[in-house]
């Protein structure tokens, strides 16, 4: 079978910046040991499937290694190819996922997610993480993710993960956000996932559901600028709305072509 398969940097509007997400439309669902293999076999970290059934389109996102529940650049990647690359009417996409309804609109060069917002609350950091690290936080939450509060940004740039002693842990799905507040923006980010092919997220939209209404809180502001300080590094417009949250990013194209799965 002969698929359409694109790829797109997201959170960016520089080739080889942000994160890069795989996109293939299907005209209906393969097998879920199908989209595995051929999420292994595109190499990123998340490629996103989906079908274009008029009113609404069905997204679901695979890591090389398992089916998320939420990706919040693979959704932004899905966006741009729906819109740049498949003249898709409009400039608002009505996506049904595993995480319920996401809106997505494109306005001014931005791509607007709504997202489920996830306050993370205090917790007791792993020993595991703890030993991973080689600089401890000052704070530890949690919500699908840990979030480990640091003072500096700096800080955050220094982090260096032991990946024996990372790869030991079981998030089941989730991984590890270290943060603190930003030098030339409100908050930067890393994120770590253990047990992954990747061990660093260049840019991961959805650990922002947790990210932005923690920093709203502590900032005591709704509007948000982030960045995320993996290699690639990205950009996004946040902004806390209570329950919601808006995560906005940009995207650029880098290749698109065919696959073949049989």
């Amino acid at each position: 079978m002969k698929l359409e398969l694109y790829q797109i940097d997201a959170f960016t509007d520089e080739l080889f910046k942000g994160n890069p997400a795989c996109v293939v439309p299907l005209k209906n669902w393969l097998p879920d040991e199908i989209l595995l293999k051929i999420a292994k076999e595109n190499a990123v970290a998340e490629t996103a499937f989906f079908i274009d059934s008029g009113n609404e389109v069905h997204l679901r996102w695979f890591t090389p290694e398992f089916e998320m529940d939420l990706c919040g650049h693979a959704t932004l990647a899905t966006a741009h190819c729906l819109i740049s690359a498949l003249q898709y009417p409009g400039n608002k996409i009505i996506f049904q996922t595993k995480s319920g309804r996401l809106d997505v609109i494109f306005q001014d060069d931005l791509y607007y997610l709504d997202f489920p917002s996830r306050m993370p609350v205090p917790a007791e950091l792993p020993d595991l993480i703890s030993k991973s690290l080689n600089i401890q936080p000052r704070e530890v939450l949690k919500a699908r993710d840990y979030v480990l509060v640091y003072d500096t940004e700096e800080e955050i740039k220094n982090i260096t993960i032991n990946r024996a002693t990372f790869d030991l842990i079981n998030l089941d799905p989730g991984g590890v956000i270290v943060t603190a507040k930003g030098d030339k923006s409100d908050f930067v980010s890393r994120f770590f996932t253990p047990q992954a092919s990747i061990l660093e997220d260049p840019v991961t939209g959805s650990a922002h559901c947790s990210l932005i209404p923690f920093w709203a809180q502590r900032l005591g502001k709704k509007d948000l600028f982030a960045i995320q300080l993996s290699e690639r590094q990205g950009q996004l417009f946040c902004k806390d709305q209570n329950e919601r949250v808006i995560i906005a990013g940009k995207a650029k194209m880098y290749s698109a072509g065919f696959l073949w799965t049989e």
